[in-house]
């Protein structure tokens, strides 16, 4: 019975739908790339990067408060800055927001949790080149590939 690219391999138990871009990035991440991380580092990822991203979020949260609270305050003359900051301000929230929604999925290993941090980073790869932010885009793009490499244990 030929398995088509949807399934995981066994003929009883279909995969998640893929995403956008997602087939096309594992090709790169996964498939061909230059290495592979080591399972007992791949588990370390899955366990402590969920904290680690609740610590950072509780941690700027007030910061994104503050700016929210200045941006209103500017608002009436925010037409001389052009589209930039607000632009930013709009992806940065997004962003946010996606990772806020990936944490339950990220703590209970579920793809939901997978599904939004990708997006997360995606979004944030687009603010980066918008950005011209070429060193926010090699992060990005190391955590992609971190990202690929874990997908495995996400269900």
């Amino acid at each position: 019975m030929p398995i088509d690219s949807q399934t995981s391999g066994s003929p009883f138990e279909p995969a998640a739908p893929k995403v956008v871009f997602e087939q096309q990035l594992e090709t790169y991440f996964i498939d061909k790339a230059p290495f592979q991380i080591p399972a007992s580092t791949k588990e370390a990822i899955v366990k402590y990067v969920p904290w680690i991203n609740l610590v950072f979020m509780v941690l700027l949260l007030p910061v994104v408060l503050a700016v929210l609270g200045l941006g209103a305050l500017f608002t009436p003359i925010s037409f001389l800055g052009g589209l930039g900051g607000g632009l930013t301000l709009i992806f940065t929230i997004a962003i946010l927001v996606l990772r806020a929604l990936a944490l339950p999925g990220l703590f209970n290993r579920k793809r939901s949790g997978w599904v939004f941090s990708y997006y997360g980073d995606l979004i944030n790869i687009i603010l980066n080149i918008l950005s011209f932010s070429i060193i926010g885009l090699l992060f990005d793009v190391v955590f992609l590939f971190v990202l690929f490499q874990v997908r495995s244990y996400y269900k």
